[in-house]
């Protein structure tokens, strides 16, 4: 039996001011980012997406991770 790593949470990013009042990952900034372009998402764009949203997260409150 092969064991998972553990699930941690995502890196916080403090952005005020750019950030609505909701938290987005990485992954959502780079999807909305490519479509504003005109770039349309191939097949593994949303596996990768919420992979980089596991990842980073930008928010608005504070830049420590877990709150």
């Amino acid at each position: 039996m092969t064991s998972r790593p553990q699930e941690r949470e995502p890196y916080r990013m403090r952005l005020p001011g750019l950030v609505s009042d909701q938290d987005i990952g990485l992954g959502d900034v780079i999807t909305k980012s490519t479509t504003a372009l005109g770039i349309r998402p191939c097949g593994g764009c949303a596996q990768r997406a919420e992979a980089l949203n596991r990842w980073m997260v930008f928010a608005k409150g504070s830049s420590q991770r877990g709150q």
